[in-house]
Formats: C-alpha cells, sequence, structure tokens
C-alpha cells in the first residue's frame, strides 16, 4: 500500500499543473499545444470533491493509526511507572492521559467510520 502522503501530493502537482498560466507572449486565448484539450475532458467539480475527500479520509486514518500507537506507548508506560519505577504520584497523570487519548481513539474512529458513509456518496458517475 502506498503513503497516502505520497498520493495527496501526486493530486496535488496534478491539479496545480492544470492550473499554469500560460507562457508569457500567449494569451489565455492561446492555449499551450501540450495542454490542448477539449474542456469536457477536465474533471468536474464533483470528481475534485470526491478526490479531495479521499486525501482527507487518508489523513483521518494516519490519525487515528497514530493514536492507537499513542494509546499502546501509554499502556507501557502505565506499567512501568507502576510496577518497574514504583512511581505512583504518576500513575494518575498517566491514566488520565490514557483516557484522553482513549476518547480521541474513540471519536476519530466514529468520525472515520462516518465519513467513509459520506464518500461513498460522493462517488462521481463514471
Amino acid at each position: 500500500m502506498s503513503d497516502p502522503r505520497n498520493v495527496a501530493h501526486d493530486k496535488k502537482v496534478k491539479q496545480e499543473k492544470q492550473h499554469e498560466k500560460p507562457e508569457p507572449g500567449k494569451t489565455a486565448a492561446e492555449p499551450n499545444d501540450k495542454k490542448a484539450a477539449p474542456a469536457a475532458a477536465e474533471p468536474n467539480q464533483a470528481a475534485l470533491d470526491h478526490d479531495k475527500s479521499v486525501a482527507l479520509l487518508s489523513k483521518l486514518k494516519e490519525m487515528e493509526f497514530h493514536s492507537r500507537a499513542n494509546l499502546e506507548t501509554l499502556a507501557e508506560l502505565t506499567l512501568t511507572i507502576d510496577d518497574e519505577l514504583k512511581q505512583k504520584e504518576f500513575s494518575d497523570p498517566i491514566g488520565a492521559l490514557y483516557g484522553a487519548q482513549d476518547q480521541f481513539q474513540t471519536k476519530i474512529a466514529e468520525l472515520i467510520e462516518n465519513y467513509e458513509t459520506h464518500l461513498g456518496s460522493l462517488k462521481p458517475s463514471a
């Protein structure tokens, strides 16, 4: 599976190339020979919105992945502080962080699920 950041970057570069200004000395009515394409060939707004939404969903999923990793790290830290170091005064603050991260994890997972459902309704017709 490719890195979602690379996919998003490639899409952004492609969009920027589509919206470049004409070369100096040429008017807007004289498009570059390389870029001469009928207007109907350009993607419509629904397709662009869908692509942006897919990129956004990819970022949300990346955040959710890191959130799970944070939960695992906090669990390990709790065990280390409580059992190995016997520093009970830090148990509650670590527990509070774990709770906050768990709430974030729950909310982002719900958001991803809802956004995936919404994304299904945005699919452009081919």
